[in-house]
């Protein structure tokens, strides 16, 4: 049987008839403000506290999971990176060598030209 306010009202009239107004008070103050059926009890809060704690628990394996690819992909960004890097320097390093070769060999070109003259 659902309770509603006119039966909650009625309930609360017969009790203040029979112990009093305070009484009656005090006693519909311990009394749900929903149905019985509608009140959680310690196991329902347990059961609720088990479910969320597998559902936490999944989470925590999504999350982990996603950081072992995040990680692997930025480490494969770091190592492209790294061998960009050093691709780029060797070229860098090859051209400066040759341009000073370059300079070496006009310069020492100059040398001998002016000890000529």
């Amino acid at each position: 049987m659902a309770t509603d306010e006119a039966a909650r009202h009625e309930l609360f009239s017969r009790l203040e008839a029979t112990l009093g107004l305070e009484a009656a008070g005090t006693l519909m103050a311990y009394l749900p403000p929903v149905g019985w059926a509608d009140v959680a009890t310690k196991r329902d809060l347990d059961q609720l506290e088990m479910r969320l704690d597998q559902r936490f628990a999944l989470v925590d394996q999504r999350f982990e999971q996603l950081q072992l690819r995040l990680d692997q992909r930025f480490e494969l960004s770091e190592q492209r990176i790294l061998a960009t890097v050093r691709a780029e320097m060797a070229v860098q390093t090859r051209t400066m060598l040759f341009a000073m070769i370059g300079v070496m060999v006009t310069f020492a070109s100059t040398v001998l030209a002016a000890i000529k003259l």
